[in-house]
Order: C-alpha cells, then structure tokens, then sequence
C-alpha cells in the first residue's frame, strides 16, 4: 500500500476520460479543466468509459506517479455530474478503490452477527 499524506485533498474529475492518456496528458487535463496545479500534492482521479477503469495522478514531491486499477466484477462509483470535479477525503478514496460506496460506506458494511 502506498502512504498517502492524511492533508492531501483528493479530486474526482466527473464524466469519463480516454483512459490512454498518461501522466502529462492527464495533468495538462487538470491545469485546463479543473485550474489547479498537478504538481502540488493533491490527488486526481478519473475514470474511463466502461466504468471499470480508473487512474490516478499524484506528485509526491519527488516525482510524478500514475496509478491505474481495473476492477474485474463490477464498476466504480462515480458522481453523476457530466462535467467538473468532486472533492473527497483521502479515506473516501480507499473505500472508492475498495469498491465500497464512498458515498455512504455505514449502509454498505455491516458486521457479521458473533454467536
């Protein structure tokens, strides 16, 4: 698991994006659509088309990281906006990449009954 810093703000590009496009693309994406800087600390996710890809871009200070993950059952969920971006919590995003709804994670889990 790669640590990420509890002060970052966590942005969700609404919509679907080609989902070809790698790090200078996606962050020239974030400079034009959302008007923040890529390099400075926060993380942006988008998802393509079909629903079961997403990518992420951070710069962690020292570089520029790209992270992809493709679920094999199921899709991602995703604000239903067609354009802009939603910001989410760094806890958020795990449940996000979990496949829990991060929307609302307490209806989702529920402890299994000690007996």
């Amino acid at each position: 698991m790669i640590a990420i810093p509890g002060n970052v703000r966590v942005w969700l590009a609404t919509g679907h994006t080609d989902m070809r496009r790698g790090f200078p693309s996606l962050a020239r994406l974030v400079q034009e659509s959302v008007k923040r800087d890529p390099h400075a600390g926060d993380l942006y996710v988008f998802r393509g088309r079909r629903g079961d890809l997403i990518k992420i871009i951070w710069h962690d200070g020292q570089g520029a990281c790209l992270f992809t993950k493709r679920l094999e059952r199921g899709r991602f969920l995703w604000p239903s906006l067609a354009d802009g971006v939603v910001t989410i919590s760094v806890a958020q995003l795990s449940y996000l990449l979990s496949g829990i709804d991060w929307r609302m994670p307490q209806a989702t889990w529920r402890p299994q009954a000690s007996g």
